[in-house]
C-alpha cells in the first residue's frame, strides 16, 4: 500500500474514534453544545419579538445563524485550538517524526472537527425545531440544501482554521482571535440579514464567507417569504456556491503552504519552551 493512503487511512480511523469518544464525553458534548444551547434560551425568551415589516418570529429568523456559528466555533476555531494545543504539548512534533505522520495527523484532525461541527449543530437543530414555529424542515429540499450548504461551509472554513492555529504556539493565543471573529460575524448578518445595514457594510460583509454559511442556512429553513429581506430579495444559491468555493480553493492553496512553514518551526527545543511557559502560567 502507498505510504501516503496508509497515512491517510490512518488519519480515517483517528477521525472516527475522536468523533466517537467526543460524542460519548459529558464534557465534550457540554462544550460543544453550550454556546447553541445557551443561544436558543435567549432567542425561546424573546420569542414574542418579530422581524421588522412582517409577522415572522424574530427568534426563528435568528436560528439559522446560531446554527452557523455553532459551526465556525466547534469547526474552524475548534480546529485552531486544536492544532495550538497540539504543537504545544509536542503531539504534532511526535506527528512530524513519523513517516507521512503529519498526512495522518491533519487528516484526522481536520475531519475529526468536521464531524464535531456536523453533531454540534444536528444537536441544537433538533430542540430548535421542537421550540420554534416557522421553520421549513419538512421538504428534502430543505435538508438537501441544509447539507450542501454545511458541507460547503465546512470545506471552506477549516482550512482557514488550520491556518490560524498555525499561527500561535499555545490555546491562549487563538483566544485573542475570538473577539474579532465574534465582531465578523456580526457585520456579516449571521444572526440579520444585512439587507439593514448601510451599502458600504453589506460589500464587505459580502466578501467573507461567513455571509454565505449564513445566507445559505436560512434558505434551507426559513420559508420562501422571508427572501425579501435578504439582499437583492434573492436567497442567490449559485453566488453562495461560487463564493464559497473561491474561499476553499485559496485555504486548500495557502494552508499546506502555512502548515509547512509551521512544521519547519517545530522542533524539541521549542516544545520544552513552550512547557515550561505552560508550567510557569498554571503555578
Amino acid at each position: 500500500m502507498n505510504p501516503r493512503t496508509a497515512a491517510v487511512r490512518a488519519g480515517l480511523r483517528r477521525a472516527w474514534i475522536e468523533l466517537r469518544q467526543s460524542l460519548s464525553s459529558g464534557q465534550d458534548i457540554w462544550s460543544m453544545t453550550f454556546f447553541p444551547v445557551t443561544a436558543l434560551i435567549v432567542m425561546f425568551m424573546l420569542r414574542n419579538n418579530t422581524v421588522p415589516g412582517t409577522n415572522f418570529s424574530l427568534s426563528s429568523q435568528s436560528i439559522p445563524g446560531i446554527l452557523g456559528m455553532t459551526v465556525v466555533l466547534n469547526g474552524m476555531m475548534g480546529l485552531a485550538l486544536s492544532l495550538a494545543m497540539d504543537r504545544e504539548d509536542g503531539t504534532l512534533l511526535r506527528a512530524k517524526a513519523t513517516p507521512n505522520g503529519v498526512i495522518g495527523y491533519l487528516t484526522g484532525r481536520v475531519l475529526g472537527r468536521a464531524g464535531t461541527a456536523t453533531a454540534g449543530m444536528l444537536i441544537a437543530l433538533v430542540p430548535a425545531a421542537l421550540l420554534f414555529d416557522g421553520l421549513e424542515l419538512g421538504s428534502v429540499s430543505a435538508w438537501v440544501t441544509l447539507a450542501w450548504v454545511v458541507a460547503l461551509g465546512l470545506m471552506c472554513l477549516l482550512p482557514l482554521g488550520a491556518m490560524v492555529g498555525s499561527l500561535f504556539n499555545n490555546a491562549q493565543g487563538v483566544g485573542f482571535v475570538t473577539l474579532p471573529m465574534m465582531m465578523l460575524m456580526g457585520v456579516s448578518g449571521v444572526f440579520y440579514p444585512i439587507s439593514s445595514f448601510p451599502e458600504w457594510l453589506q460589500w464587505i460583509a459580502q466578501i467573507f464567507p461567513l455571509y454565505w454559511l449564513a445566507l445559505g442556512l436560512r434558505s434551507a429553513m426559513l420559508p420562501h417569504s422571508m427572501v425579501v429581506a435578504e439582499v437583492g430579495g434573492s436567497w442567490r444559491h449559485m453566488e453562495t456556491i461560487g463564493v464559497l468555493v473561491v474561499w476553499t480553493v485559496a485555504g486548500c492553496v495557502l494552508a499546506p503552504i502555512v502548515l509547512r512553514r509551521m512544521g519547519r518551526r517545530e522542533s524539541g527545543s521549542a516544545v520544552a519552551v513552550r512547557r515550561q511557559r505552560a508550567m510557569q502560567r498554571t503555578v
